[in-house]
């Protein structure tokens, strides 16, 4: 049983070949009375002997490492023995593309290294580590098979006479193990989806490698979006990690990217986006909540709701984090909570209108 399910303190390991990021990161962890740094190491060799010793609720990994990289050795660790893993990135691109990676094997969530652009990113490390210890580990073998073959999902999207959008948009947001649910549901839909927008929980530098990495897996196109972007059907818009996205009217439906004050901490906020489409679009909207930490977007969701709008949660068990479906849930903002495998499903056939029977 986990140290912080249990009522002690969370155990964490810190591995990283920078003496001085271990020491860093092991301050920040120790600074939080309920997180106990049970050892730090330099590499995965040193870092396999202190797990079988120390069994540490939670690993902090860097994923740049000498003898192993730290996806390779976050494989082994899904594989071998599922723990809870925090991934710790540099801002560079490539270490973007690697922490995506990482998410897919089954690390819970990655973080970005301080630098002089990036002075806060160790400010939620401590809240994340102890939601980490919180989780069910999620081996993720399937996705990485998928990131490795390059594949879309093994589900047979409806497209062409089967499913003709009905003139709503789908607006989605997600947190903790969004990216995981993101794919699950995105790869299910037809090249001809309805207009869908996205506000993920992500650091900046990661956004644009995980909208061309959804772009690869999915029938319709994904991109991050843009200032000024029409909507339109066929496209997946997956708001920067620097900027609230929201939605205007004119003469169509257009994206505007604000930096705005944080909102529930966080920009891209999904209290934000969804009060955006309300005002916009009213009921003309399907909106999801998915796995994440907090609260942001049950308040917008539940006011979607009482407008009219169709709105869904990830479920309990199916979510990496059940803390903002879960306080949409609990508030009355969620029409269907339902489990991940099921969300993309019950969009399409909302959202079709060659549907034959009104939807129950």
């Amino acid at each position: 049983m986990s140290a912080v399910l249990s009522g002690g303190r969370v155990r964490v390991l810190v591995v990283d070949d920078s003496a001085t990021m271990r020491g860093m990161i092991s301050v920040v962890l120790q600074d939080d009375p309920a997180i106990d740094v049970v050892g730090m190491a330099g590499d995965p060799h040193e870092a396999r002997q202190m797990i079988k010793m120390l069994a540490p609720d939670v690993i902090t990994l860097d994923i740049e490492m000498p003898n192993m990289d730290g996806l390779e050795f976050l494989d082994k660790i899904m594989r071998l023995r599922p723990t809870p893993v925090v991934m710790v990135s540099s801002l560079t691109q490539a270490g973007a593309d690697a922490s995506l990676r990482a998410l897919e094997i089954g690390a819970f969530d990655c973080v970005s290294k301080p630098s002089a652009f990036n002075q806060h990113s160790f400010d939620q490390l401590a809240e994340k580590v102890k939601a980490a210890a919180r989780s069910k580990p999620r081996p993720g073998h399937m996705r990485a098979a998928l990131s490795r073959s390059g594949q879309t999902a093994a589900v047979a999207p409806q497209s062409g006479p089967a499913f003709k959008p009905d003139g709503r948009i789908v607006a989605i947001g997600s947190s903790t193990g969004g990216v995981e649910a993101l794919i699950a549901i995105l790869t299910k839909f037809p090249v001809n989806c309805p207009p869908t927008i996205i506000s993920q929980h992500m650091p900046p530098q990661f956004t644009k490698s995980f909208a061309e990495r959804l772009n690869k897996l999915c029938h319709p196109a994904v991109t991050e979006a843009v200032d000024g972007a029409v909507l339109k059907v066929g496209q997946i818009y997956l708001s920067p990690g620097s900027h609230h996205l929201e939605i205007t009217t004119g003469a169509a439906p257009r994206i505007r990217l604000s930096e705005a004050e944080r909102v529930n901490g966080h920009r891209p906020s999904v209290d934000v986006m969804f009060a955006s489409v309300l005002r916009s679009l009213g009921a003309r909207v399907i909106g999801v909540i998915l796995t994440g930490l907090g609260r942001d977007g049950a308040d917008g969701l539940l006011a979607l709701r009482e407008a009219g709008a169709e709105t869904i949660g990830q479920d309990e068990a199916s979510s990496v984090v059940y803390g903002m479906p879960k306080v949409a849930h609990e508030i009355g903002a969620v029409v269907r909570q339902l489990p991940l495998e099921r969300i993309a499903e019950r969009i399409l056939l909302s959202a079709n209108a060659n549907r034959r029977e009104p939807v129950a």
